[in-house]
C-alpha cells in the first residue's frame, strides 16, 4: 500500500473527542453462518478483503490541529472473541494499532470499528465483502463465479464526502429543547448489556402499513411510548427524543466508505391521549419532514459549516477537542434514545445456502437501537448502559402483545 494520510471528517472528530471508557464509540456489525468459522481460512478472506479498502488500513496520530490517518503497512488478523461486544477500538493502550477489529465465535463473524473510522454503512460494505470472499475460500467450485457488492475505487471509497458535497447552505441549527434523560442506576465497570431480538419482517411491515407509517416510524413510536412509561411524574412535561442518524449516500452520488451520515430527532411531549398508532402518524409526519431532501442537505451545511469559519484551524486540538465535547454534551442533552435503521441487507442470492443472518450493535452511555434485515429476519441490536430493563420489556413486550414473535437473546453481565 502507498503511505498516505487522511484527514479526519467532521463526524470522526466528535467521537475522537468523546470517546471514554463507558462508550469507546465503537460499532459492531455481524454475520451469522451455517457452520462454524474456519479462523485460518477467515485470515485468508480478510487479507484478501483489506486490500480492497485501503482506507480502513491506518492508524490514528495526533497533529498540532487536528487529528490524522495514516496508512499503515499492519497485516488485519481475526481471532476467536474474546472480548466484550463493542469493547475498545482505540485508546492509550492501543495506539498505533488498526481501528477495527475482526473476531469470529461458532458460526459468527464479527466486525468491530471505531466510529471515526466509518460509520455502519461502511463497516456493512466491509463485512459483506470479508463474507463472500469467505466463503469463495471455502466452496471455490461452487461460488467462484460469485461476485460480491461492488466495491467502489479506492480513492471514491477514502473520500470525505462532507468536504466533498459541502454546499454552503446551512444555516443556524435550530435550538431544541432539553429532553428527557434516562437516569436510572447504570451497569457497574462501564459495562454495556447487549440485546439481540429478531422479528418477522413481514409481521411488522403489515403492521406498520395498516398504520399508514414507515416501519422506522413503527418502532419508534414504541420505543417513545416504552421509555414515556417509565419517565417520573415530576418529569413529564419534557418531551422523549429519538435521534434517528441519516444515511447521506442516499442524498449525495457518494461511494465513500468512510462517516457519511447526519441525525435528525424526533420528540414528542406526552399529554396522555396517545396512542401507539396516533403517536407512530406524528412520529412518521415529523420524520418524512425531516428527510426532505431540503432540510437533510441544509444540515449536513451547517454541521459541516464549522470546517470553514476563519480562524478555526489555527486553533490548538486540545482546546478544539474540549469545545466539541462540550458541544456534544449539549447535543446529547437533547437526546433520550437513538434508532439507526440501516435497512435491509442485500447479499448474493448464491450465498444464502451458507447464511443465516446478519445483526448490527453500537456501544453507548444510554440506550441504543440498531434495526437492519436480511430477508425475512429483523432484528434490533439493543444496547443499554443501565442495570434496568423496564425500558426493554416494555418495547419487546409490547410487541409481544400485539402479536408479534419475539425471540430474545441477551449478553451476561456483572452486577456486582
Amino acid at each position: 500500500m502507498a503511505d498516505t494520510w487522511y484527514r479526519v471528517d467532521n463526524v470522526a472528530k466528535v467521537f475522537i473527542a468523546t470517546n471514554s471508557r463507558r462508550d469507546p464509540r465503537v460499532f459492531r456489525v455481524s454475520c451469522t453462518l451455517n457452520a462454524d468459522v474456519d479462523g485460518d481460512r477467515l485470515n485468508q478472506a480478510l487479507r484478501l478483503t483489506a486490500r480492497q479498502f485501503p482506507n480502513f488500513q491506518v492508524t490514528l496520530h495526533r497533529g498540532l490541529f487536528w487529528n490524522y490517518l495514516e496508512s499503515t503497512r499492519k497485516e488485519p488478523h481475526a481471532g476467536p472473541e474474546t472480548l466484550a461486544p463493542c469493547a475498545p477500538v482505540y485508546g492509550p493502550e492501543l495506539r498505533n494499532e488498526l481501528l477495527y477489529r475482526v473476531s469470529y465465535y461458532g458460526p459468527r463473524i464479527h466486525v468491530e470499528m471505531f466510529h471515526a473510522l466509518s460509520d455502519g454503512n461502511g463497516g456493512l460494505i466491509f463485512l459483506k465483502a470479508l463474507v463472500c470472499q469467505y466463503l469463495k475460500l471455502l466452496e471455490p467450485e461452487r461460488l467462484a463465479h460469485v461476485v460480491p457488492e461492488t466495491v467502489a475505487p479506492a480513492a471514491d471509497l477514502a473520500q470525505d464526502s462532507f468536504r466533498q458535497f459541502y454546499g454552503a447552505r446551512g444555516g443556524r441549527g435550530e435550538r431544541a429543547p432539553r429532553a428527557y434523560r434516562m437516569h436510572g442506576a447504570k451497569l457497574p465497570y462501564d459495562q454495556t448489556q447487549f440485546f439481540e431480538a429478531h422479528l418477522d419482517v413481514k409481521q411488522l411491515l403489515t403492521r406498520a402499513r395498516a398504520e399508514g407509517v414507515t416501519l422506522t416510524s413503527w418502532l419508534g413510536a414504541r420505543l417513545m411510548l416504552a421509555i414515556h412509561a417509565e419517565v417520573p411524574q415530576l418529569e413529564r412535561r419534557r418531551p422523549v427524543v429519538i435521534s434517528l442518524p441519516v444515511n447521506l449516500r442516499n442524498y449525495y452520488p457518494s461511494e465513500t466508505a468512510r462517516n457519511f451520515f447526519n441525525s435528525i430527532r424526533v420528540g414528542h411531549v406526552f399529554d396522555g391521549t396517545e396512542t401507539a398508532q396516533s403517536l407512530a402518524a406524528d412520529f412518521d409526519a415529523t420524520l418524512k419532514y425531516e428527510l426532505s431532501e431540503e432540510r437533510v442537505k441544509a444540515r449536513m451545511d451547517s454541521f459541516e459549516q464549522l470546517e470553514h469559519m476563519p480562524g478555526i484551524k489555527p486553533v490548538p486540538l486540545f482546546i478544539k477537542n474540549k469545545t466539541v465535547g462540550f458541544f456534544t454534551w449539549r447535543e446529547n442533552q437533547r437526546v433520550t434514545a437513538t434508532l439507526s435503521n440501516l435497512g435491509a441487507i442485500k447479499t448474493p442470492a448464491e450465498l444464502d445456502p451458507w447464511l443465516r443472518g446478519f445483526t448490527a450493535m453500537s456501544s453507548t452511555s444510554t440506550m441504543f437501537v440498531c434495526v437492519s434485515s436480511w430477508h425475512d429476519d429483523l432484528v434490533l441490536g439493543i444496547s443499554s448502559a443501565y442495570r434496568g430493563t423496564g425500558v426493554l420489556r416494555r418495547f419487546l413486550g409490547g410487541m409481544a402483545k400485539e402479536g408479534l414473535d419475539v425471540t430474545l437473546y441477551a449478553t451476561e453481565v456483572d452486577n456486582g
